[in-house]
């Protein structure tokens, strides 16, 4: 058999496993479940029963994700479509609108998502490679794989795939007619033009689910064999032979005698052709002439597919499907892949999901999912296009959060041989990240840059009212005890979470005390290595988000007043079409009920293309007099999220 080999594959003559670091899932939000779903689920978890399933949407990379979901999914999925990157540059970039104005900019993929890409790009064997290794690993007996990729890769996925699964495991190589024609031919180009993507298709198991479809006949097709129409009815019908197939006939048992004056081996018993004949479904064009059968072209159910696909359009531009990605797959291309290898209730799962096709498809046949991606952006595009399907099901909202953190300071920076402990070398890392000097002797100050003191927030806690106290309090006395301090009272706080409520707040706090407050993000980039080595991470300013609300008996009213991004996260020509705040909110979600677990979406308003106005104001009905904390989440045009929570007492 043929094998692609590479440094590393083999350790002492065996294959080397992937590396995989299974963890916990943090669920951040879930979406569209009602007020009873939630306490019946509740009940459910806390009486130690399983909880009623949820479809998922992860935000991380794969490499964490997919040996992450074994504990739970292995053997389990019925179906697996994955549309990886082969055209690198062009996958992870996304066209976003500016509301109100119709300009339009290209966001480019995050630091990490660039990075992440670009080295996969130049060991695309390797990582594709381990990626298939996991799937199928995840992959049920009568499951079905289908790996979509571009001229570029599909020589390499076909190998990989013989070699994981197996060659007797190949069931087909699907092409996909994505474009009618290339016009780089005028430009000197020197090669046919390709129009085309590919499909490969390869089954876990012997056996395995597959619903045979069938494609509507051509025109010509039909002009020539449904060439008759009946006068009463007006529909098209062929003719065909209902005589006995091959010279055996008597030998295969066959019934032989005269029907309408002519004897022969028929396909039907006497008695069936009687029957047939009374319907109008047996014709003699004139006597002695052999009965032939009607068959009428709206009957039939069409040319079974085959493995070339040339009646799926690509999305044009105007398409109203499209959301915004250049390798957005038209919902056609997933329906017929869902409705052909899985049935309703089985588990589809897709870790590139990009705009979200493969999910809102699955959504809509029926179907449970899985959706994973990197983008954050992504993961955003297809929560809304989720909401914008009637009756959506309930759907989680998932990241590894400060698991994945963990396992990565674990990785990077604990040494039993070394001194210095992981936490502090984990501060100094970030610290030179932020390009701040480190400065000893504090507790909750641990640098200063350009005057301004830094704290670094924990990987596995958020940042909460009660550090920014802490920190702002430091400040002073080490200002009293004359120890380094900035020349005026500054400090910046970087953090990976924040507590719903600290942003205003902690500004506020630091008013009162004199010392500037500023939050500070940091970034995911920073957990990889290859993000790292390029030197350009950057910390952004936490966004500031101004909320009404009017409480009226049990009704409260919640309305939005202003939004304001710091200007260091927005490029420039951004900046100049904003004319009001109200352009840089994308999303809004409240959660009337926050009970410390994950934000529940009871309700949202979000542009689209088909709707980009956004109401700003929403009232809700409490049934139950009591203390409600209410949280109301904001996603600006970038993808980016911002949280305010907002106690109330209904009486």
């Amino acid at each position: 058999m043929v094998e692609l080999t590479w440094e590393g594959k083999y350790v002492d003559g065996k294959k080397a496993a992937p590396v995989r670091i299974a963890l916990p899932f943090q669920t951040v939000e879930t979406v569209n479940e009602s007020a009873a779903d939630r306490s019946r689920n509740l009940e459910l978890f806390r009486s130690g029963h399983e909880r009623e399933w949820r479809n998922r949407l992860i935000w991380g990379d794969k490499k964490y994700v997919l040996p992450s979901l074994l504990p739970e999914f292995a053997g389990k999925v019925d179906l697996i479509y994955i549309d990886p990157p082969f055209d690198t540059g062009a996958d992870f970039s996304y066209i976003a609108q500016i509301p109100e104005t119709g300009d339009k900019f290209e966001k480019a993929p995050s630091l990490l998502e660039q990075k992440a890409y670009r080295d996969t790009w130049r060991a695309y064997h390797i990582w594709l490679y381990e990626t298939l290794m996991f799937l199928n690993e995840l992959l049920g007996e009568e499951g079905l794989i289908f790996l979509h990729l571009g001229w570029q890769t599909s020589h390499i996925g076909r190998l990989l795939l013989d070699e994981i699964m197996g060659r007797t495991r190949f069931v087909n190589e699907m092409i996909w007619k994505r474009q009618s024609a290339h016009s780089d031919a005028t430009q000197g180009a020197e090669h046919l033009g390709r129009i085309h993507d590919t499909v490969l298709i390869y089954s876990k198991g012997e056996d395995y689910c597959w619903h045979q479809l069938y494609t509507e006949y051509d025109q010509e097709t039909v002009n020539n064999f449904y060439n008759h129409v009946e006068q009463e009815t007006g529909r098209r019908y062929s003719l065909g032979d209902i005589t006995a197939p091959g010279g055996a006939a008597a030998k295969k048992g066959n019934p032989r005698y005269e029907f309408l004056g002519v004897t022969r081996y028929w396909r039907f018993s006497k008695a069936k052709m009687e029957e047939m004949y009374k319907a109008g479904r047996i014709v003699q064009t004139k006597p002695g002439n052999v009965p032939l059968q009607k068959r009428y072209l709206d009957e039939m159910p069409g040319v079974p597919l085959q493995d070339l696909w040339l009646d799926i359009r690509p999305l044009m531009g105007t398409s109203r499907e499209g959301v915004g990605y250049p390798t957005q797959k038209p919902e056609k291309l997933l329906e017929r892949v869902i409705d052909l290898a899985s049935s309703e209730g089985d588990l589809v799962l897709d870790c590139f999901c990009g705009s979200g096709t493969t999910p809102a498809v699955a959504e809509k046949l029926g179907r449970r999912w899985i959706a994973c991606d990197l983008g954050r952006f992504a993961i955003h595009t297809t929560r809304k296009r989720l909401l914008g399907i009637p009756n959506v099901r309930p759907f989680e909202v998932q990241n590894l959060g400060k698991y994945e953190r963990q396992a990565w300071q674990v990785a990077e920076f604990e040494d039993p041989s070394a001194r210095a402990d992981k936490e502090e070398k984990y501060r100094h890392f970030i610290l030179e990240l932020y390009q701040a000097r480190p400065v000893k002797g504090h507790t909750w100050l641990h640098g200063i840059k350009a005057g301004r003191m830094v704290h670094v927030g924990a990987v596995d806690a958020p940042v909460t009212l009660e550090d920014v106290k802490a920190v702002c309090s430091e400040i002073w006395r080490a200002a009293g005890k004359g120890k380094e301090s900035p020349q005026k009272s500054a400090v910046d706080i970087l953090g990976w979470d924040f507590a719903f409520e600290v942003n205003e707040t902690a500004r506020q706090m630091g008013a009162e005390a004199n010392v500037d407050v500023k939050l500070k993000q940091i970034p995911r980039e920073v957990l990889d290595k290859r993000a790292v080595e390029q030197g350009d991470v950057k910390f952004f300013e936490l966004a500031a988000l101004s909320v009404e609300h009017r409480l009226k008996q049990r009704t409260i009213t919640m309305k939005l007043t202003d939004f304001v991004i710091p200007p260091d996260d927005v490029p420039e020509d951004v900046q100049k079409a904003i004319t009001h705040w109200e352009q840089w909110v994308d999303y809004w979600a409240v959660d009337w009920d926050y009970r410390g677990d994950a934000f529940h979406n009871q309700w949202q308003s979000y542009r689209s293309r088909q709707d980009p106005n956004l109401q700003l104001q929403i009232t809700h009905k409490y049934e139950e007099a009591g203390k409600y904390t209410v949280v109301v989440k904001v996603i600006d045009i970038l993808g980016n999220d911002t949280t305010k929570a907002i106690s109330v007492e209904v009486q």
